[in-house]
């Protein structure tokens, strides 16, 4: 009898120590170990203005631009102003040889004068042959002789000053000048080049406002209005968001694409203007409201629905969230229903955390010294 006794208190004993096991392993997965993570991976839930509206792209560039071209050929003297250089409205850029412009400018001159000289004796004429009629010293004959040659000396004058006006005006333009106040974009002449009519010369552009080109589909017509607010970013400055406006939308569709132009303007005065030419992609705010918003990477739309990792009582729960609407300017969400203002998220590769594991968060201050 003394052997099954013993066996009996062996067997025990092992269903005691497996029973210990078991209870040691639920403990440890009951109470998982703390995972400590940085605040670049935490997010807060908050109220804010949601915006979203048709994606546009499409190339910069200066709301007011002029191409100068040669109204007159000639030789180019002189050339005062580099690409680049910043000018104001008036300033004389360049200038072409203007010495038959000058020449025939002083013969229509001496024309005007002439015809101006004649139109008075003209004038004169016709009152002293009026008050000679009156008299009864001339014909009525000699009052109509007077009078046609009177309005004879008048048509000549006005020849005289259209031909004046004509040579002044080519003078000018001998002279190259500023439209407006602005920075000179391209130069295509140097001094001692012979243009003829038409050749370009200068292009001068207003950088203080800027013009997106875009296009949006017909049917995302109905979101486009004149005033609409626009944001977008720019190939070269990064991540940085610039705001414009819708001014003009064309009344006419491209019968190939069905698609219509929009034009958004820019102002340019920061501290880091914009350039005409580079590429620009944003999209129209076409409707705006307030609601609770969190950021695309702490939502996790994998899957049937799409869920967020929220931090509460230190530990991590899966959280169903019904999305509205998408800013994709501004990378976020609106979260119609699931969170409330204050919430915690974990987002980007947190978001790989277990539901239910306890979560620190790190402060700056927490990281070792060396």
């Amino acid at each position: 009898m003394p052997r099954p006794r013993a066996a009996l208190i062996f067997l025990s004993l092992g269903a005691f120590a497996l029973a210990g096991c078991n209870r040691n392993g639920e403990a440890a997965e009951a109470n998982p170990a703390a995972v400590t993570v940085g605040r670049e991976v935490v997010a807060i839930v908050a109220n804010d203005t949601i915006e979203s509206g048709p994606g546009i792209q499409g190339t910069l560039a200066p709301e007011r631009e002029a191409k100068l071209r040669a109204q007159v050929p000639g030789p180019v003297l002189a050339v005062h102003v580099l690409q680049g250089a910043r000018v104001s409205a008036g300033t004389v850029l360049g200038q072409l040889d203007d010495r038959a412009l000058r020449d025939a400018f002083l013969g229509a001159k001496s024309g005007l004068t002439t015809g101006q000289i004649a139109a008075d004796n003209a004038a004169r004429d016709l009152d002293r042959t009026k008050r000679l009629v009156t008299e009864g010293a001339l014909s009525e004959q000699a009052l109509e002789n007077a009078t046609r040659a009177q309005l004879q000396a008048q048509a000549q004058l006005a020849d005289a000053r259209a031909r004046f006006q004509s040579a002044q005006d080519n003078l000018d333009r001998a002279r190259i000048t500023a439209p407006f106040t602005g920075v000179v974009s391209e130069r295509s002449i140097s001094a001692g080049d012979v243009v003829t009519m038409g050749a370009a010369l200068f292009t001068v552009v207003d950088p203080s406002t800027m013009r997106l080109e875009a296009a949006v589909p017909a049917e995302q017509l109905g979101d486009i209005r004149i005033g609409a607010p626009a944001y977008f970013t720019v190939s070269g400055y990064g991540d940085k968001v610039f705001t414009g406006r819708v001014t003009a939308v064309n009344p006419t569709a491209d019968p190939v694409t069905r698609q219509v132009r929009i034009y958004v303007t820019i102002p340019n005065r920061g501290a880091q203007p914009l350039v005409g030419g580079l590429f620009a992609e944003g999209r129209v705010a076409s409707t705006a409201r307030p609601a609770l918003v969190v950021p695309e990477t702490a939502v996790d739309r994998r899957g049937v629905s799409p869920f967020v990792l929220r931090l509460k009582g230190g530990r991590t729960e899966q959280v169903a969230v019904e999305l509205g609407l998408h800013d994709k300017a501004r990378e976020r969400f609106e979260v119609r229903h699931g969170l409330a203002a204050g919430d915690t998220l974990l987002v980007g590769a947190a978001r790989g955390i277990s539901a239910g594991t306890p979560v620190v968060v790190s402060s700056p201050s927490d990281k070792p010294s060396r």
